[in-house]
């Protein structure tokens, strides 16, 4: 490396095994705890699963190592029109934590809402399950999708791309542990602060009060402060995975199959430039003729079925919600 450039630990890589342990500590803890435990324990392994997610946490380190470089080369490049330097001191760490960790959180809420930056995060959503091994089920495409340039305000405001990156293997180190059913909740204080297991099991659930719900990566107020916080309730417990399963084992499958979704529905006959477009930069879930649901049609499904649910966290915002589908396409082109 330039001996200008600074220098960092590849954390990410330094943690995988950690990560591996941690995941056969979790494996043996629910086994004994089964056994011993009088009622029924929450947390589950399957071990197909769990070989799926672990494979592609091994496929995404190795696609970082051999690609990475094409994320790097953007923001490098980025980084000569620069407005400040905060250099890379130990404040300008914790700045720049900070302000990823808001990064992180539009980054990933776009990643729900744009179907191109989809296609590579609804890998680490295709697991049925949730447990440790879920956080190591992570996209192969990611530096193919152009998802590195709305990371790109960090470096224009003086974060060195090297700082960012490092930053960023901190933020999901952390999220390590919020992936698990074996915790419950922590304390009031640290959930009303932080992201934990509660909040990001909402994340990661199909059921319709929880769709589109805390995007944090360290910190839950994030959530708070712009309305996307849905707090997990007994009474709707979760539901994980996808809406439409993948229904497969095969880590090439997983990784790239929306990607194939997303060609194969772009290229239909007969299809406007406009909807073309719809299939692959709108929401999840858009259909030109309306046969697909999204996650707001969902939502509406719901209710109609559920009228008290009108207004409840996950529905706040229904009565706002256009009448179909195609509208939403049509308010963003």
């Amino acid at each position: 490396m330039d001996a200008l450039q600074p220098d960092f630990p590849k954390i990410l890589q330094f943690a995988a095994p950690l990560f591996f342990a941690a995941v056969v500590l979790e494996v043996l803890y629910l086994r004994l705890h089964r056994k011993h435990a009088k009622t029924e324990t929450r947390g589950r392994y399957d071990t197909k699963d769990a070989f799926a997610s672990m494979s592609m946490g091994i496929g995404n380190l190795l696609s970082d190592i051999l690609m990475g470089f094409i994320s790097l080369a953007i923001m490098m490049w980025i980084w000569q029109f620069r407005l400040f330097d905060w250099g890379v001191g130990l404040g300008a760490f914790f700045v720049c934590l900070l302000a990823q960790d808001f990064v992180y959180y539009y980054k990933h809420y776009a990643a729900h809402r744009v179907r191109w930056f989809w296609s590579a995060h609804v890998v680490h959503h295709s697991s049925e399950h949730y447990n440790l091994s879920t956080a190591l089920r992570q996209p192969w495409n990611n530096h193919f999708t152009g998802f590195v340039l709305l990371s790109s305000p960090l470096v224009f405001l003086g974060f060195h791309p090297l700082l960012v990156a490092f930053v960023g293997g901190v933020n999901l180190i952390y999220q390590f542990w919020i992936h698990t059913e074996t915790i419950d909740r922590m304390p009031k204080w640290f959930e009303a602060v932080f992201n934990t297991p509660s909040h990001h099991r909402v994340h990661h659930s199909t059921n319709p009060r929880y769709l589109d719900a805390n995007f944090a990566g360290i910190l839950i107020i994030w959530d708070r402060m712009f309305g996307t916080f849905v707090e997990e309730r007994a009474d709707d417990p979760c539901k994980y995975g996808v809406v439409t399963p993948i229904n497969t084992f095969n880590p090439v499958k997983i990784a790239f199959a929306e990607l194939l979704n997303i060609l194969k529905d772009a290229a239909q006959k007969g299809l406007t430039l406009k909807q073309r477009f719809g299939y692959i930069f709108g929401p999840p879930g858009y259909s030109h003729d309306g046969s697909r649901k999204m996650s707001v049609d969902l939502k509406r499904d719901y209710v109609s079925q559920m009228p008290e649910a009108a207004g409840q966290p996950g529905f706040t915002k229904f009565a706002n919600l256009p009448a179909k589908s195609d509208n939403v396409i049509n308010s963003m082109i």
